[in-house]
């Protein structure tokens, strides 16, 4: 009987502390911070004026903040992409609002704090939602919206990955990359005539940018064209390039909108 006794405690142990690990796992990862690196373009390719346009990002901003801000520390920075993209951060946010520790609290209680700090999230979304969309609306009029510097948002995100918090990037732009000089791409001029060209040129220089250490970070590219834009617009070995590049570099997802 000492026996099957002990057998059965053991067991009894072993499953409580995996479930126990489990849990472990399971706050951990919704506790985990977010950090959202998004990136506005500000060159002359890209007109936020436009209906369409202006419609689309606002939205995607909306659910952006809505799904990625959702506890203290979570962060959130906004940077321009034009000639000087690495220096051009306009925003650096971290939320704020905290919930109180409720777990010796009475179901009232609790309810109670999960009700007010939803209501002080929403306040704070609102607020953050606010100041993002100033950002998309200005215009940039200087010298600077002559060139689109993608490559320079690397280093960003490289920054941020050292973070420790899982990265979220959102490019909204046309992600036509347009810089002059050796060794780097102005698809303006020149696109990647095929998709083959286009998976080449981005393994080629993925070799180069390796040295900055982005992570596996989920990365999404909001494109600023109407369904039914041609394709001397809307380029499709284009987007193929950044797809493989990012790929290249380590990123987890990259998607398209």
């Amino acid at each position: 009987m000492h026996t099957i006794s002990r057998a059965v405690l053991g067991f009894f142990l072993i499953t409580m502390l995996a479930c126990s690990s489990d849990g472990d796992k399971t706050r951990t990862a919704v506790s985990e911070p977010i950090y959202t690196l998004i990136f506005l373009d500000k060159t002359r390719s890209v007109n936020v004026n436009n209906a369409f346009v202006a419609q689309k990002y606002q939205q995607a901003l909306t659910d952006i903040i809505e799904q990625n801000i959702r506890q203290k520390g979570d962060q959130l920075a906004v940077y321009f992409i034009h000639e000087n993209t690495a220096k051009a951060r306009v925003l650096n946010l971290t939320t704020r609002t905290e919930m109180e520790d409720v777990s010796a609290a009475s179901p009232t209680d609790r309810e109670a704090a999960e009700t007010e700090f939803g209501l002080m999230l929403t306040r704070e979304k609102a607020q953050i939602r606010q100041r993002v969309q100033q950002q998309l609306v200005k215009q940039n009029t200087g010298s600077s919206n002559r060139e689109t510097d993608i490559w320079a948002s690397l280093p960003v995100i490289a920054k941020a990955n050292e973070s420790g918090a899982t990265v979220k990037v959102y490019y909204l732009s046309d992600m036509i990359e347009s810089v002059k000089g050796a060794n780097r791409r102005d698809f303006q001029v020149k696109p990647p005539k095929d998709n083959a060209q286009a998976d080449e040129w981005a393994k080629a220089d993925a070799e180069q940018l390796k040295r900055y250490p982005i992570g596996s970070p989920e990365i999404t590219m909001i494109l600023p064209f109407e369904p039914n834009a041609s394709v001397k617009q809307n380029n499709p070995t284009v987007t193929q390039y950044w797809q493989t590049l990012f790929t290249e570099l380590g990123a987890g997802t990259v998607e398209e909108q």
